[in-house]
């Protein structure tokens, strides 16, 4: 699901939350300027137990970033908190526990905002 008419800047937070689908495999949250350009390639992966971090320039992926940490589950309601500046995005997970990324398009504003997989928006909301 594409959401339009939103723009996330530096020092603003992003909430959102999804329901993973029962038996979902994997959904992804993209946060950038276009389907080419993604800043945050946020993909929780229920198959491997892990969340995969990547940023797509160009077309072109970068080199994945792998966290063994999934603290929640499909079926459920969970709610992320997005933070970012110019060098890295933090992302406050479910259970409260914290991680983040690079910011390697280095920009302080993005438009364009994302979610693919088998799951559902329940709301998003940037403040």
């Amino acid at each position: 699901m594409l959401v339009k008419d939103m723009t996330f800047k530096e020092g603003h937070e992003f909430k959102i939350r999804v329901r993973p689908n029962h038996g979902c495999n994997s959904f992804a949250i993209n946060i950038g300027h276009d389907s080419e350009n993604i800043a945050l390639h946020f993909n929780p992966r229920f198959d491997s137990g892990s969340i995969i971090c990547n940023s797509l320039s160009g077309g072109n992926w970068g080199s994945e970033q792998v966290d063994g940490l999934l603290p929640f589950s499909p079926g459920e309601e969970c709610k992320f908190y997005i933070n970012f500046n110019l060098e890295q995005f933090y992302i406050k997970l479910p259970d409260g526990s914290m991680m983040n990324f690079p910011n390697r398009l280095g920009d302080v504003k993005y438009k364009f905002f994302d979610v693919s997989g088998d799951a559902r928006i329940v709301g998003i909301k940037i403040k």
